[in-house]
């Protein structure tokens, strides 16, 4: 049975793709098949020959070592760098939750493991028209347990707390925190990582300082991260 792990954030440019693309290339390095996933990705770039191509997938593949296509990341590549509800709009290829579903349980029947990464934070919205479709809507679909990214530094403990307490409102499992720009030494970032899990009584399970190609945490403790995908009851 395929395991995943959703990965969100406290906001946009946390570093979630950053985080993604390292735990990616730990399960590959220890042998395990992984794939990588994102339901809506906007601000996207075009090649020379005028093709989007899925920024964010295309930096995954480039850190870590996995073979899959661009094609089977993301099912939803928007030019537009606005949220993917504003993107669709503007350009007229608004989310499907059902399509995403399809392509999210046909990767897993090729994976073993799979991260799937959400669009900013847990809130962000996929669509918003005559239907309303949240990240929260494709977490819950197949019952996903999350890892919440943050910035190590000012302001991240109101922003962790506020994430998490909304998660658990709802319902979404949270596995752990990770810290990302992490300066080991800075009393500020490590007031912050201690504050961040007596708050919310979730603990901070890694830290990613500047420019770390590795992710520093033990194969084991990444596996135990994550849980076997299932269908909303």
């Amino acid at each position: 049975m395929t395991k995943s792990l959703f990965i969100t954030g406290t906001g946009t440019d946390v570093g979630k793709t950053y985080a993604a693309g390292l735990l990616l290339r730990k399960l590959s390095e220890a042998g395990m098949n992984a794939g990588y996933f994102k339901a809506a990705m906007s601000g996207n770039s075009r090649d020379s020959e005028g093709n989007l191509l899925p920024g964010d997938a295309v930096w995954v593949k480039r850190v870590s070592p996995v073979s899959q296509p661009l094609e089977s990341m993301c099912p939803y590549v928007y030019e537009t760098a606005v949220s993917p509800h504003l993107a669709a709009k503007i350009e007229g290829n608004p989310v499907d939750l059902e399509n995403v579903l399809r392509h999210f349980d046909a990767l897993c029947d090729q994976y073993d493991w799979v991260v799937a990464e959400g669009s900013g934070g847990i809130l962000c919205p996929l669509r918003w028209d005559d239907r309303k479709i949240g990240l929260a809507d494709f977490v819950r679909s197949r019952r996903l347990c999350s890892l919440v990214v943050a910035d190590a530094g000012l302001g991240t403990i109101n922003a962790v707390v506020l994430t998490i307490e909304y998660m658990r409102t709802h319902r979404l499992p949270v596995k752990g925190i990770l810290l990302n720009r992490f300066e080991p030494g800075n009393k500020l970032h490590e007031d912050n990582l201690l504050m961040c899990e007596r708050m919310t009584g979730i603990r901070v399970v890694g830290t990613i300082c500047p420019d770390d190609t590795e992710l520093g945490i033990p194969i084991e403790r990444v596996k135990a991260l994550f849980e076997e995908i299932g269908e909303t009851e």
